[in-house]
């Protein structure tokens, strides 16, 4: 096994876990994955394969049909399918946000009833917070829930779902009045519904429509897509928790795993990135011997791999903190930004070892080139991660004088 990104004290469980997820990804991911990507094509044996493995059911508690895993161990996996596509992690782990927040936050009926399930890879989740004006203002959210009757009826339309097609269940994060003072700050008056839906494109249930995949430049096989909502009837026993106005809380827990989840993809494709560079440098030959014997192209690759290394530790020490049971919103943005900013930079010094090659459809590294720049936004923005992190430094080292 190669020396990088290597992670010490992991149980013989843990090992045995990695290995099969790792040998899954050599063998049915890499050969097919950049086949797959050009076509934009779900990858829907790989998924099979997935379920097959258990994966669906890594962090879902024993009790309840799954594995009873760390987050840990999950985003070890996620770093091995991101090293293979990103995009069929991406598949994961909108699944594993919903579980989690399920699994932290649900009713007892709300567990039992969907997280089985979902351990088995029967039901399939998606989590939507963004909307079309939003960006990263989630306080900004419109999309609103009334109460009516026994019933919640949900309006507005939501962005950027991952999965948004192929999901059976989405967490939805709405507004929701009822209860709150009107000039309760924005984030009291948010509430999460479990909406359970048909797999597909169109109208997925009465009120609820995904009109189809958005075309990306990047991060394809994976649907991306819209959630219109009109007039969308919810029973009142849908709200995540069972009751209205935590849903920002719940949201931003999920979110926290979520941004675990992104450095661990960070994390795959640069180690993959770095693993086509240190290789093609040792094939690729220019004035009479092979280019990795250039000074300039060691010290790349020199750079490449401690940015590697650095990554996979931030992004190890984030989820390890989660698992302890402490609060982890600064590691996890500090592994979610120095991870994303990394794997950018890696890809691009591992494209320009490959020189014209590297432009050509042919090689692998133009794949890596395209989905790189989504991790730069995907679960907050770099500017982002920037702000939060700088807020809990304020509150750590706190200047009392």
């Amino acid at each position: 096994m190669a020396r990088l990104a290597q992670t010490y004290g992991l149980t013989d469980v843990q090992q045995e876990i990695l290995a099969t997820v790792r040998d899954f990804v050599d063998k049915e991911i890499l050969p097919v994955a950049t086949e797959l990507e050009h076509r934009d094509e779900y990858p829907q044996r790989i998924v099979d394969g997935l379920k097959e493995l258990g994966l669906f059911g890594l962090m879902i508690p024993e009790e309840y049909g799954g594995l009873g895993e760390s987050l840990l161990t999950y985003a070890l996996c996620v770093e091995e399918i991101a090293r293979g596509w990103m995009s069929v992690s991406g598949i994961v782990n909108t699944h594993f946000i919903v579980a989690y927040m399920l699994r932290q936050h649900g009713t007892e009926e709300q567990k039992e009833h969907f997280l089985p399930r979902m351990a088995l890879g029967e039901v399939r989740g998606a989590f939507s917070m963004s909307e079309p004006a939003l960006g990263s203002d989630v306080s900004a959210i419109t999309s609103k829930a009334v109460k009516d009757g026994d019933d919640y009826v949900l309006n507005g339309q939501k962005m950027w779902l991952t999965n948004g097609g192929t999901s059976t269940l989405v967490a939805v994060l709405v507004r929701s009045d009822e209860g709150h003072p009107r000039d309760a700050p924005p984030h009291r008056s948010m509430t999460t519904f479990l909406v359970e839906k048909e797999p597909g494109f169109g109208e997925v249930r009465p009120g609820l429509t995904v009109p189809g995949k958005i075309d990306k430049m990047g991060y394809k096989g994976v649907d991306t897509t819209e959630l219109i909502m009109d007039g969308l009837r919810v029973p009142a026993d849908r709200v995540l928790g069972g009751t209205t106005g935590r849903g920002f809380y719940q949201m931003m827990d999920g979110v926290e795993v979520g941004r675990v989840n992104v450095a661990a993809r960070g994390c795959g494709v640069a180690r993959r990135a770095f693993e086509l560079g240190i290789r093609y440098a040792q094939q690729r030959h220019t004035f009479g011997k092979p280019i990795a014997q250039h000074q300039a192209i060691q010290f790349k690759l020199a750079e490449m791999a401690t940015k590697v290394e650095a990554a996979h530790a931030m992004m190890v020490n984030a989820a390890r903190k989660k698992d302890s049971g402490e609060r982890n919103d600064l590691e996890a943005g500090m592994a979610k930004y120095l991870a994303s900013e990394y794997c950018k930079e890696v890809v691009e010094d591992a494209f320009r070892i490959h020189g014209g090659y590297g432009f050509s459809k042919e090689y692998e590294i133009e794949r890596l080139y395209r989905e790189a720049p989504m991790l730069l936004i995907g679960e907050g923005t770099a500017e982002i991660q920037k702000m939060i992190i700088g807020r809990r430094l304020l509150e750590e080292y706190r200047f009392e004088g």
